[in-house]
């Protein structure tokens, strides 16, 4: 955020100030960005908030949304489609016996209370099938069109959380809230013609893996103590707004970072580094960034605009997100033996 505010200011008068509104649960998190952005002694006007939905709606204030490795983090159901509908995926535990010995197994471990045996009881977490469609897999194997042909035996996840989010999200960029059924996609009403509207981007993770130390380790590894990040469905937050914003992407983070000229920047950093090791540091971190086996391909970013149809510019496209090649990347639904943890 504050590399953004640093740019924004550049590009504003001095004296017009920016309201600057951050989603974050954790008050240690808030103190921390708060004495970073605060320092920079720009004129902005700072605000927290627990949730989206607290984040105040003006349609006559121009509304720059960013959401960054926020979706992943959302929960989802893991669905299965079978003969009699779609089944969901839930966690049981199972229970082994085990000589008591420094062990290598990723799953919590648990001293048994026999005082006479030389054995641990240790719980395996496992995900396990339903045996008929729940209420939940039943509602949520409907709400997209793109699951309806799936093959028996097809895996998705769903994340209802993250539609609503995306909802909010799109709201907030259009400036509008139109309570009901979703609109049709060509219908322009009074309030997204009275808009200033806005743009956003939305950058996320795409892969169902836990991290710990910044190392993919299985899902049911230590549990409480890894980040878990969950598929982003771009598809679907696209479908959450779709009425109320135009959706561009999404594409992979090194393609986005690579048209939007990030080696030039590499070079300007570069040439006002102070020493070798410091333009190595730049360099290496942008290699990173850009890594077509890492997070350049791991990360998509979606872009987000409200005024395409407020001015008559519908279908043209929006730098970076042109080129027809990238615009499949955002079909996230996953077909494969995933009960089993493959992919």
């Amino acid at each position: 955020m504050d590399d953004i505010l640093r740019v924004v200011s550049q590009l504003r008068p001095a004296n017009d100030p920016v309201n600057v509104h951050l989603v974050e649960t954790s008050q240690a998190l808030r103190a921390v960005q708060e004495q970073k952005l605060a320092s920079s002694k720009r004129n902005i006007n700072l605000h927290f908030h627990h949730s989206i939905s607290d984040v105040p709606q003006n349609p006559k204030q121009y509304t720059m949304l960013v959401a960054h490795e926020f979706f992943d983090a959302l929960p989802i159901h893991l669905l299965q489609k079978k003969e009699s509908g779609w089944h969901e995926v839930m966690i049981d535990t199972s229970h082994t016996s085990q000589p008591s010995s420094p062990s290598t197994s990723t799953s919590t471990q648990i001293t048994s209370t026999n005082s006479h045996s030389n054995s641990q009881i240790i719980p395996h977490l496992r995900r396990v099938l339903s045996p008929t469609p729940t209420a939940a897999s039943t509602l949520l194997g409907l709400s997209s069109p793109r699951f309806h042909n799936l093959p028996n035996g097809s895996f998705i996840e769903v994340s209802p959380a993250a539609f609503k989010i995306a909802r909010q999200v799109g709201q907030l960029v259009s400036g509008i809230d139109e309570p009901g059924p979703l609109a049709k996609r060509d219908v322009v009403s009074s309030s997204q013609l009275e808009s200033v509207g806005g743009c956003g981007l939305i950058i996320d993770y795409g892969g169902d893996k836990a991290f710990k130390q910044h190392k993919i380790v299985d899902v049911f590894h230590r549990p409480g103590e890894c980040d878990l990040t969950a598929n982003v469905d771009f598809a679907y937050l696209k479908e959450a707004m779709s009425d109320l914003v135009t959706p561009h992407g999404p594409i992979t983070q090194q393609s986005f970072l690579e048209r939007m000229g990030i080696s030039l920047r590499v070079d300007a950093l570069a040439r006002s580094a102070g020493s070798e090791a410091r333009k190595s540091a730049i360099r290496d971190s942008v290699k990173r960034l850009t890594d077509r086996l890492g997070m350049g391909k791991e990360y998509k970013v979606l872009g987000l605009t409200s005024t395409a149809r407020m001015e008559g510019l519908t279908g043209m496209a929006v730098w970076p997100f042109e080129v027809a090649e990238e615009r499949k990347v955002d079909n996230c639904v996953h077909v494969g033996d995933k009960g089993n943890g493959k992919e």
